[in-house]
């Protein structure tokens, strides 16, 4: 039987404001274990929370960005279960009347465009931090973490692929990073997500018995995990055996998935309202405030990008996928204005190079003034495009600029037309088999005969004019 996936993604993204959400505790990444806490946080008796604004506000913009509607009464509540990392054995959270909701994330896949549903997007306190690897037959628990804000964005189920479900993720990722609400650091935890899955016959309308997966650390993982889960729901299907409602927890290492609990319904965690916060009351006039704030989101600057600099939508959908290449792209064009050469170094040269070693864009060594300064000696002849690839890749190794290092190892392109003269004769001379080729209609003999030039001058010739010459030398 053929199968339809149903995925529906929620996405933990912690806020980037100073302090906690309920407290002023510093949220700050890194620190030595429970030093970021205080009696609110760690839920001691008598203690009352307070609502930091700024979440709120964050909340609020994301809202405006996903296109969700804006509840002007929301209200926070308890969400009650005991384990070790919370230390006041509830959550606080959103239950039945979130901040927003109904909203949407446009995607594009394999060249087809659909909108992903966002069923609501909530405000939460994070847990701790359990350590279970550096101690032996012990865990310890690390609160630093307790109380930092976090927004919880979940999908409509109209995911239907692991690809689907990748795309979303780079499009929310993206939106999110422009906000300027979160660092989007999965290895930091900043952003965490769990995906349920299903299947169900093809046509069929009713959804199967869902699984949760947890512990994916990245969208690569996510897209893997999906995968497998696909494959073993199918499995069982196809024996005759029932898929469980049940969380489990993806090995990365074994790229498998395994039990961890049966899966809890909402009824378990006996939600109330949080008797300590007050209701959220948001006026007309504060949203529109929020909404003057927002910046230009991914999708309008690829639509700019196009027309502005007449680069393809692909090149335009790449340059925008990051905040961080989107404004490196445009320093780029302040001072050159061949956007498409710019496009391709980017895209081609640049992302390898971040690629292999394995660094941010924040991290790379040259400069959006230097990667200029470049092509202008490849337009000026100074140097070959051949070259200027070596080149690059010395200057990301070092950050020194293209002049120097060209000047430093005697790269300057030959360009004296009476040299190349002499040099064309003699390869054509060595290579009469070539010559003739090319004179019964084979281009690829000039080709060759333009590489015997270039292994000559260790590929300081200048092509154009080779070429040039060749030509003219061939056609006596």
């Amino acid at each position: 039987m053929e199968y339809e996936a149903v995925i529906g993604l929620e996405v933990h993204v912690q806020l980037n404001t100073e302090t906690k959400i309920f407290c002023g505790c510093s949220t700050s990444f890194g620190a030595e274990p429970n030093t970021h806490v205080c009696e609110v946080c760690l839920g001691l008796p008598g203690t009352l929370p307070v609502i930091n604004k700024t979440v709120v506000e964050y909340a609020v913009k994301t809202a405006l960005a996903l296109n969700c509607s804006i509840s002007q009464f929301s209200k926070m509540d308890r969400k009650n279960y005991y384990y070790p990392d919370l230390p006041k054995n509830y959550q606080i959270s959103q239950y039945d009347i979130p901040i927003t909701y109904q909203g949407k994330i446009p995607i594009k896949v394999n060249g087809l465009e659909k909108e992903i549903g966002i069923t609501r997007v909530h405000i939460e306190e994070d847990a701790g931090k359990l350590l279970h690897d550096d101690f032996e037959n012990a865990s310890k628990i690390d609160y630093n973490r307790t109380g930092t804000p976090l927004l919880e964005i979940v999908s409509e189920p109209d995911l239907r692929s692991p690809e689907e479900a990748f795309e979303y993720l780079k499009n929310l990722k993206a939106i999110l990073e422009y906000l300027d609400i979160s660092d989007c650091n999965m290895e930091e935890g900043s952003l965490r997500c769990d995906a349920n899955i299903s299947l169900r016959p093809k046509g069929e309308t009713k959804f199967g018995t869902k699984a949760e997966i947890k512990n994916m650390n990245s969208f690569k993982g996510v897209q893997k995990a999906l995968a497998y889960e696909i494959k073993r729901q199918a499995a069982l299907l196809e024996d005759g055996e029932k898929v469980i409602q049940e969380t489990r927890l993806w090995n990365a290492d074994k790229e498998e998935s395994y039990s961890m609990r049966s899966k809890e319904e909402s009824h378990d965690y006996r939600y109330f309202p949080d008797p300590d916060l007050v209701p959220i009351i948001l006026s007309n006039e504060y949203i529109s405030e929020v909404q003057e704030t927002i910046p230009e989101l991914p999708q309008e600057k690829a639509v700019r990008f196009v027309q502005e600099f007449n680069i393809p939508e692909y090149d335009a959908g790449v340059l925008t996928s990051e905040k961080a290449l989107a404004e490196y792209f445009e320093l780029c064009c302040q001072n050159y204005h061949e956007y498409k050469k710019i496009s391709n170094w980017i895209m081609g040269d640049l992302l390898r190079e971040l690629k292999e070693k394995n660094i941010q864009l924040k991290e790379n060594k040259i400069s959006p003034e230097n990667l200029t300064k470049l092509l202008n000696l490849i337009d000026n002849g100074t140097i070959s495009v051949k070259i200027a690839k070596d080149v690059f890749i010395d200057m990301f190794e070092t950050g020194k600029t293209a002049q120097a290092i060209v000047e430093k190892k005697g790269l300057v392109q030959i360009s004296d037309e009476s040299y190349l003269e002499e040099l064309a004769a003699k390869v054509i001379a060595d290579n009469p088999k070539a010559a003739e080729d090319f004179k019964a209609g084979k281009g690829k003999a000039l080709g060759s005969l333009v590489g015997q030039i270039m292994k000559e001058t260790k590929g300081k010739a200048n092509p154009k004019i080779v070429n040039e010459i060749l030509i003219k030398h061939l056609k006596r």
